[in-house]
């Protein structure tokens, strides 16, 4: 009897002391959802360098504004065969002539360009937010996939040590032929079961917090924990917010389905600039010679325009209709994504939800205390170890999964914010 309560007081003491999950306590960052985010924002090189995109775009507002730069020319006498002279200047040697054009654009070219070019910041724009939509969905999956996994980790840590401990006091006590040795190596192939799969966990969640520390741009190495408490449980979060109302917002809020729009815009106003080039622009020119016309001192005025009877732009113009109805294609398809993407996405959560409000709130917190009783039973002997190393694992079975569910029911959430461009359920 005093062997079994030594063990039992070991199990005791590991369950208290693993409670607390076993995180390194040097380098590590604790962060909730918001302070995520705002290092997030604050940090992250992806999206920084996408933000220069907008002031590129706009440069080209500039450069479609300013008028084309007037031409200048000069020209004078270099060698004078009948004086054998170089630059001759003498009385009546004189010769020199200049030129002075600028060119003028027709059809509203100008105006045009400009038009596309605010077109194109706005497109930056779109783009800069989209990913912003990403990235942020991004961080918010990894934030709670971590939360989830984490507390899964606490479970394996709890059963792992206690295990551990077992198996010490039950290798001493087969050496004094107390115990069997099956019933040690019982406690040994569950131990390196529980090991092997803390190791999958673990690797899991490296590469989550590395993903992490990329997003907020946190050092390598440095270990994440979360400042997170779900609060989700029998609540009927969906029937808050109408479907048609997720879908009225994806279509005003989702960037990548503006920018579809803005391209057949775009296209749209390039088709007329296509059009305005068929029409020529001419150069205007004044000029003087001082002795090379048919009298001293000439000046003169002059225009310069091509003939279009061959090239009209005939292909850009082609060209132009053909990226119209491409992008028109395109849009439509890009809304059908969005339809999909929130009737899926819909589905998906409802699922979820009705998955997890099927179950009893009280559930986790009596099998807690199931547990507590199995421990009794164990030192009294009413039950033996292999039932109770069974019933320990469905605990850790059913921990783990309620850790699951409860994870994809907020993802699920978070990919109704993703899809409709709102974020209508942000957990905090």
């Amino acid at each position: 009897m005093l062997k079994k309560t030594f063990i039992i007081q070991l199990f005791i003491a590991a369950k208290v002391s693993a409670s607390f999950a076993q995180i390194p306590q040097n380098d590590t960052l604790k962060l909730s959802l918001r302070q995520a985010e705002t290092l997030f924002l604050k940090n992250n090189l992806q999206l920084i360098a996408q933000h220069y995109n907008i002031g590129i775009a706009e440069t080209q507002i500039i450069t479609a504004k300013v008028f084309p730069n007037p031409d200048f020319s000069i020209s004078t006498g270099f060698y004078n065969p009948d004086r054998h002279r170089f630059f001759d200047y003498s009385n009546g040697q004189d010769e020199f002539a200049g030129n002075l054009s600028q060119l003028f654009t027709t059809a509203g070219k100008r105006n045009k360009n400009i038009m596309i070019a605010n077109i194109g910041v706005e497109q930056a724009k779109f783009q800069f937010f989209d990913l912003l939509r990403t990235l942020k969905s991004t961080l918010r999956n990894d934030f709670f996939t971590l939360y989830f996994q984490q507390q899964s980790l606490k479970v394996y840590n709890l059963e792992i040590t206690t295990l551990q401990k077992l198996f010490k006091a039950y290798q001493e006590q087969n050496l004094k032929g107390n115990i069997s040795e099956k019933d040690v190596l019982a406690i040994q192939s569950q131990l390196y079961t529980l090991q092997a799969e803390l190791e999958g966990l673990q690797v899991n969640i490296d590469n989550v917090i590395g993903q992490l520390q990329l997003l907020i741009g946190a050092k390598p190495g440095i270990y994440i924990t979360t400042d997170y408490t779900y609060n989700l449980d029998g609540k009927d979060i969906l029937i808050k917010i109408p479907y048609q109302k997720l879908l009225d917002s994806a279509y005003a809020n989702r960037f990548d389905l503006r920018l579809a729009k803005s391209t057949v815009e775009l296209n749209d106003l390039n088709l007329k600039f296509q059009k305005s080039l068929a029409v020529p622009d001419f150069n205007l020119s004044m000029g003087y010679d001082r002795r090379g016309s048919y009298l001293v001192n000439f000046n003169s005025l002059g225009i310069e325009f091509n003939l279009p009877f061959f090239n009209r732009n005939q292909g850009g113009i082609k060209q132009a209709q053909l990226n119209i109805d491409q992008a028109k294609v395109q849009l439509q398809n890009q809304q059908n994504q969005v339809d999909n993407d929130i009737s899926v996405s819909y589905l998906a959560a409802s699922r979820f939800e009705k998955l997890n409000n099927s179950f009893d709130p009280n559930f986790k917190g009596n099998f807690n205390h199931l547990i507590e009783e199995v421990v009794k039973n164990y030192e009294m002997r009413n039950i033996g170890l292999i039932e109770f190393l069974y019933l320990y694992d469905s605990y850790k079975v059913n921990a783990i999964q309620i850790n699951n569910i409860q994870l994809n029911r907020v993802a699920s959430l978070e990919q109704l914010n993703y899809v409709t461009g709102t974020s209508f359920f942000n957990q905090q």
